[in-house]
């Protein structure tokens, strides 16, 4: 059977569209990953394939011929169109992998609820030590997205938005003073010491966010009691030892006789959820992800509320979709 025109080689494309578009073999062979030559020898195969010129090698660089302007479009549409289709294929092949940072946070709530709302998607629930550690995951791909505190420079192409500003309870038992209160305020809370053995590593963002709150409201830890042995274990020490600690308002806590729950208010300090992911990350359900997220934020108010304040400029606003 005769063909009706010379087969393409996809990667040969790749180069003759990188290389017009820096006007330069030694720079498209650097934003591939390969050596000049390499990219010199794709172009003459396209070149050869097609039976045209469609460079002018010129000692300031490269120009398009009259056939490389004409081809360029056309180049463009090839590459976008398989980039698609193996984004699709991946995608299909692959769940959406989120890290919640530990499955008894908020962050297992909100992606539940992302769940609920979408259900065709198939996801995969990770966990991790924190940012540190989900940054260099998200850029290689290995995750989809992190939810978690950002805090510091994120890293080239990672993007962010605001999830959920988690308000703060205290954890007390039964034997401590303040036990039957329905609310504590702040200011109550100056000069005393709670009890925070989680923020024991000082590097995390977590750790950094209880620093921002003691200082603003005079506040000291105690970070003694490792290791713990689970929630069960933290829950006991505090019934048991008359100790008084912060947890989130949705942390899944065992539940026990002798320890109450109490909300803060005046203001009510909240933990600042975001949703990072890689902007170049091709899965087709990241995209549900962040407007399912994006579209039930609620806003710091500050009149109400305390968040840090390097937090406050990323919380204040609504996220676009």
């Amino acid at each position: 059977m005769q063909r009706d025109g010379p087969d393409l080689h996809l990667a040969a494309v790749r180069a003759f569209v990188t290389v017009a578009e820096d006007c330069s073999f030694s720079e498209a062979a650097a934003r591939l990953g390969l050596s000049q030559q390499a990219i010199s020898k794709r172009v003459a195969r396209l070149e050869a394939d097609l039976g045209v010129v469609l460079f002018h090698r010129l000692h300031t660089g490269t120009e398009l011929t009259e056939d490389g302007v004409s081809f360029l479009t056309h180049a463009r549409a090839l590459i976008a169109l398989a980039d698609q289709a193996v984004a699709m294929l991946r995608g299909r092949r692959r769940a959406l992998r989120i890290d919640v940072l530990a499955t008894w946070l908020a962050s297992i709530d909100i992606v539940r609820g992302f769940h609920d709302a979408v259900g065709e998607v198939d996801l995969e629930i990770v966990t991790s030590r924190g940012l540190t550690e989900a940054l260099p995951e998200l850029a290689r791909g290995s995750i989809d997205a992190f939810l978690g505190r950002a805090t510091g420079a994120l890293g080239e192409d990672i993007e962010c938005t605001p999830a959920y500003l988690e308000p703060l309870h205290l954890l007390v038992g039964r034997r401590h003073p303040l036990a039957g209160r329905r609310e504590v305020e702040m200011s109550e809370l100056a000069g005393t010491t709670i009890w925070m053995p989680g923020i024991a590593r000082p590097d995390t963002e977590w750790a950094e966010f209880y620093r921002f709150l003691g200082d603003e409201f005079a506040i000291r830890y105690d970070t003694s009691g490792l290791p713990l042995f689970g929630h069960e274990h933290l829950v006991e020490r505090v019934g048991a030892d008359g100790l008084v600690t912060f947890n989130g308002e949705r942390t899944r806590l065992p539940w026990r006789p002798d320890v109450v729950q109490i909300p803060v208010t005046a203001p009510t300090p909240a933990y600042p959820w975001s949703l990072l992911w890689h902007g170049r990350n091709p899965h087709p359900a990241l995209g549900l992800l962040i407007s399912h997220i994006s579209g039930r934020y609620r806003p710091y108010d500050p009149q109400r509320q305390w968040i840090p304040t390097p937090d406050r400029p990323h919380f204040t606003t609504v996220p676009k979709d």
